[in-house]
């Protein structure tokens, strides 16, 4: 987009090269440019597909496990329901209309998404009155603007989104990774900082061996994540209630990098197209867990998607579907099964991590 480079380039001429977590929060979330703002980024004409997009399945169980952790939890009322970046609603409606079997769990619920993009408010607009939800949604910019009692939250692919921060170690020591302008003033290029004294981080959001790491090793830190899990765990810790992290990346924290653009379902290159291409990192589960727990609160996981999903009901629910289901709907199904718990699709990669109040039990896929 040609508005946001021209932007970028007037911000790196009056201020240097930007850290990447800064090129990232302007790639995708400038008022007027960014990625998210001015596009729905799913489906076959967007640039990729989460699991709700894929089976109603996956947010059946999700709203399942709602209702049970709710229930575990003394059946609070009212209580919240969050979640955060709702996408186009899906995941919400399906979880939704899985929980009318506990109509007092509905009733209780209050419901809250926190999501930045107009286009797709709109999208979630719609999608839940369909869904059968009683009252009016609350939209939010933030987590910080969800009101205090009793949590539920979902995160679905949200957190590989926030921004990263690079420190790659040279021969003279850790330097940060920086978005400069091209040589030729057009396009952008990664450059090195100055040599630093260290990684100026908190010791809690680095792998281990910091110290001793050889030259070329490249650590990715994302502060934003960090902040939301340890909220998140101060607020489960004070109030009470459980959220549920879904995402792809690691369950430790270690070296290495995972920054990388998506544009129309396929690899792009990062630097390319600003606010035209999607950018994530792999989340660090482990770093996340750390945050959380500092805050008072308990974690469990991560575990894989696939193995979550199972041991939530996955291939019961798929049985159900398919009684009922023509041939080619069962091809379907079958195959989004596959795609959301196969080792070799979505089972392996994404992980899933439960953070509860210090007294819960574990809960349902995390026993």
């Amino acid at each position: 987009m040609a508005g946001l480079a021209d932007h970028l380039r007037r911000r790196i001429a009056r201020e240097g090269p930007l850290t990447v977590a800064r090129y990232m929060e302007e790639a995708l979330s400038h008022p007027r440019y960014g990625y998210y703002r001015h596009r729905d980024p799913l489906g076959a004409a967007g640039d990729f597909i989460t699991a709700p997009e894929i089976s109603q399945m996956f947010g059946e169980l999700i709203g399942l496990w709602c209702a049970v952790v709710w229930g575990a939890l003394g059946s609070p009322a009212p209580v919240n329901l969050v979640e955060l970046g709702p996408g186009r609603g899906t995941l919400m409606a399906d979880a939704l209309r899985a929980a009318r079997r506990t109509p007092q769990f509905l009733a209780a619920v209050a419901v809250h998404l926190v999501e930045t993009s107009p286009l797709l408010r709109a999208r979630q607009r719609d999608a839940l009155p369909a869904a059968g939800l009683e009252g009016t949604p609350a939209w939010h910019e933030g987590f910080d603007g969800v009101p205090e009692g009793p949590l539920l939250l979902i995160a679905n692919e949200f957190f590989d989104a926030l921004p990263v921060r690079q420190f790659q170690r040279s021969r003279e020591g850790w330097r940060e990774r920086l978005v400069d302008v091209g040589p030729e003033g057009d396009g952008f290029r990664f450059v090195l900082s100055p040599p630093l004294a260290g990684v100026p981080l908190a010791a809690d959001a680095l792998p281990p061996g910091v110290d001793g790491a050889p030259e070329g090793s490249v650590i990715e830190v994302c502060p934003a994540a960090i902040a939301l899990a340890r909220a998140i765990g101060e607020r489960v810790a004070r109030r009470g209630g459980a959220a549920l992290i879904v995402d792809y990346g690691h369950t430790e924290s270690a070296f290495g990098e995972t920054l990388q653009a998506v544009k129309g379902h396929a690899f792009h290159p990062v630097l390319s197209d600003p606010g035209e291409a999607d950018l994530t990192a792999h989340v660090d589960f482990a770093a996340l867990a750390r945050a959380a727990g500092g805050a008072g609160a308990r974690t469990f996981g991560p575990v894989d998607q696939g193995e979550f999903l199972e041991r939530l009901g996955l291939g019961a629910r798929a049985e159900g579907l398919l009684a009922k289901a023509t041939p080619e709907q069962a091809a379907e199904i079958r195959a989004a099964r596959r795609r959301l718990a196969g080792r070799k699709h979505m089972g392996a990669l994404f992980k899933a991590l439960a953070i509860t109040g210090a007294g819960m039990a574990p809960p349902p896929g995390f026993e």
